[in-house]
């Protein structure tokens, strides 16, 4: 068995309200960044990092941000999101965060914060960290 992580985030777990509807605009979202969900079953998805299920109660309220390769990615992020119950928070376009900062923002169907950035062109040494626990 492997799993692939990124840098920081061990996972980010949102109980949502409408775990059908969130499924929707997540597929479509992910997609958009050039990912798909790990696993899915009628109670839960996740992606990577993202672990997404149904709220017995409070409903997550958190600012998340996918990595876009260019600004392509960030622009069908956008419209994959509003085309699937997302509202806007802010289109594609420069941001003053830093240099190269490019990014667009959505409301997901809880009223998360969900973003697309593109930080500009960059070296990565790996795409993943690849962990491999010992059983």
């Amino acid at each position: 068995m492997q799993f692939h992580q990124g840098r920081l985030i061990d996972h980010v777990h949102l109980r949502v309200s409408d775990l059908e509807a969130s499924r929707r605009f997540y597929r479509a979202v992910l997609q958009a960044v050039g990912k798909a969900f790990t696993s899915e079953s009628p109670r839960h998805f996740y992606c990577d990092e993202l672990w997404v299920d149904q709220a017995d109660g409070a409903v997550s309220r958190v600012h998340l941000a996918f990595q876009a390769t260019d600004r392509e990615m960030v622009h069908a992020f956008y419209k994959a999101a509003l085309a699937h119950g997302g509202r806007d928070n802010g289109g594609p376009g420069e941001r003053s965060y830093h240099p190269g900062y490019y990014g667009a923002f959505v409301f997901d169907p809880d009223g998360n914060n969900i973003e697309a950035v593109f930080h500009g062109p960059a070296d990565r040494t790996a795409d993943s960290v690849i962990v491999s626990p010992k059983l």
